[in-house]
């Protein structure tokens, strides 16, 4: 038996609206969290940012906590979630670093 060419096969069926990849379910993109993002000054390794990270983690309220590292530069936080910015403040300065002022 062969198998018929791409071109040949049918992507949608009677009881579908499209291909899987297709489908408007499949384009519907989860609802985006809100994000809050905070300079931090200090880092200057991974090893500074999975502290940082991990002492972000441990606060109440933090759903996400992620770092683009700028080694001796002003690195960018993001937190997702319902901290507040002086709990943030006080787990990063706990681990070591500091928040800019901006």
């Amino acid at each position: 038996m062969q198998t018929p060419s791409r071109t040949d096969l049918p992507l949608t069926s009677a009881s579908s609206s499209g291909c899987g990849c297709c489908s408007p379910e499949a384009r519907t993109a989860p609802p985006a969290q809100t994000s809050v993002e905070y300079g931090v000054e200090g880092l200057t390794c991974g090893g500074c940012v999975a502290s940082a990270k991990k002492a972000l983690n441990a606060v109440d309220g933090v759903e996400a906590a992620a770092i683009e590292l700028v080694p001796g530069g002003v690195s960018r936080l993001f937190i997702t979630g319902s901290a507040g910015p002086s709990a943030v403040r006080d787990a990063v300065t706990s681990a070591g670093y500091s928040l800019t002022n901006s």
